[in-house]
């Protein structure tokens, strides 16, 4: 994912300077890597944990995208509320300063996370001074404080009591003033409201669309593999459509969308599940909506086959740590009750793999994990009625029991469900890497 750090700032040229921010112009944004650094890999995957591993293996996997963004001049990187062998990231000189600044040649400036300075003391917040002279100290140059506002008199105090050297502070100013100059921040303080149009506009909204058929993962494709269920026919005369996320546009986008947590229903612009649908299958055929499955609808016999989108209602951060992670909302029971009568597609909606049984797989036709696809679901029209192919592959292994978990490539016990790197394509059986 490092490549979005050239799509915000733009391409630097090639003589521009290792480590240096990096911005090409009005038209583009400084970014920002995090959370520094291996927080993607704490123990049991829980939100603000602790990464348990040797540096070898923190630098081998956390540490190597950051040399990519680096080298793309990245403007600023986030520390990690997260812990590394027990040392809070916000504390860590050895890793924000010697590390990152020293040995990558980091030149932005690294910025705190909302509150992370109270996680530095227990209860929260107490012992400030204490927070901002061990973290302005371990590397911190621009600190997020949303409520204590007192930080400024404190952060004063403790450079004229000589807490916090003054050359740290000069530091930490320099690296602000130069991402600041880079941006062309005191030239041009405003946006450019001349590009608020840009924003959602067609050819945004095709590329997003692009991403989501690219994206989506096809677990299975028939009951027999030499009797493909997809691609669906869109001229069927009947077609059932049914499940908590058929038609939920913040189910979709999941967390981090218009609030913290997202939100259910149309809170954006976009196209649902079954507004794609609608808009794909031919003028002859019928689209029959129930949001849960009623008995009379499954007793009919004319349905050519139901399309059931399930999945995880959004979430961020602490709240979605999941021990189960079983299909919420009955989800199981939505796609078994509607496959027992009607040939079912299965589409999958969830930020990570989730419980799938082997008796609800074997009930399922064809399966479909669609991620979180955002606003644009006519991406999974594409693939589905055979504009387009399946072309994702797995980029997790999907495991069989949450038992299992962490389960990784390349150990004895490897038994998962599908594979790291599976996907199968409508034309070939299994494509998997």
């Amino acid at each position: 994912m490092t490549s979005i750090v050239t799509g915000l700032q733009g391409q630097p040229p090639h003589e521009h300077p290792k480590g240096y921010p990096f911005v090409a112009g009005r038209n583009n944004v400084i970014a920002c890597a995090k959370h520094f650094v291996g927080d993607g890999g704490t123990d049991r995957g829980i939100n603000e944990g602790d990464t348990i591993s040797s540096y070898e293996d923190l630098e081998r996997i956390h540490m190597a995208p950051y040399l990519d963004c680096i080298s793309q001049g990245v403007s600023t990187v986030m520390a990690s509320y997260s812990s590394w062998n027990g040392r809070k990231l916000h504390a860590d000189h050895f890793l924000l300063t010697e590390v990152l600044k020293d040995k990558l040649g980091f030149k932005g400036f690294v910025i705190s996370d909302w509150e992370g300075l109270d996680r530095l003391s227990e209860p929260r917040g107490s012992n400030y001074r204490f927070c901002i002279s061990t973290a302005i100290n371990a590397g911190i140059d621009m600190v997020m404080v949303p409520l204590k506002f007192d930080f400024v008199e404190d952060l004063i105090f403790l450079v004229e009591s000589g807490k916090i050297p003054m050359a740290r502070i000069d530091d930490a100013v320099e690296r602000i003033l130069r991402v600041k100059f880079v941006a062309g921040l005191f030239e041009f303080p405003f946006t450019d409201r001349s590009l608020l149009d840009t924003v959602g506009c067609k050819l945004h909204r095709d590329l997003a669309r692009e991403a989501v058929r690219k994206s989506l993962v096809l677990l299975k494709n028939g009951k027999d593999s030499k009797k493909p269920f997809l691609p669906l026919d869109r001229n069927a005369k009947r077609i059932f459509v049914t499940g908590t996320h058929a038609d939920n546009l913040g189910y979709q986008c999941g967390g981090w969308t218009a609030t913290w947590y997202g939100g259910s229903g149309r809170i954006t612009i976009g196209t649902t599940i079954l507004d794609a649908i609608k808009a794909a299958v031919g003028n002859e055929s019928e689209v029959v909506y129930e949001e849960f499955p009623s008995a009379d609808t499954l007793a009919r016999q004319d349905f050519s086959f139901a399309i059931v989108a399930v999945g995880e209602e959004p979430y961020a951060e602490t709240p979605g740590d999941n021990t189960e992670l079983v299909i919420p909302f009955n989800g199981a029971d939505i796609i078994s009750s509607v496959a027992n009568s009607i040939p079912t597609l299965v589409i999958l909606v969830s930020g990570r793999p989730l419980v799938l049984e082997p008796w609800l797989l074997e009930k399922m036709d064809a399966l479909i994990a669609a991620w979180l696809p955002g606003s644009e679901g006519g991406g999974i029209t594409d693939v589905i009625f055979g504009d387009y192919d399946f072309k994702g592959r797995l980029p997790v292994t999907w495991f069989k029991q949450v038992e299992q978990l962490p389960l990784h490539i390349g150990i004895n016990s490897y038994d998962p469900l599908f594979p790291l790197g599976f996907g199968l394509t409508s034309t070939k059986e299994n494509s998997s890497d």
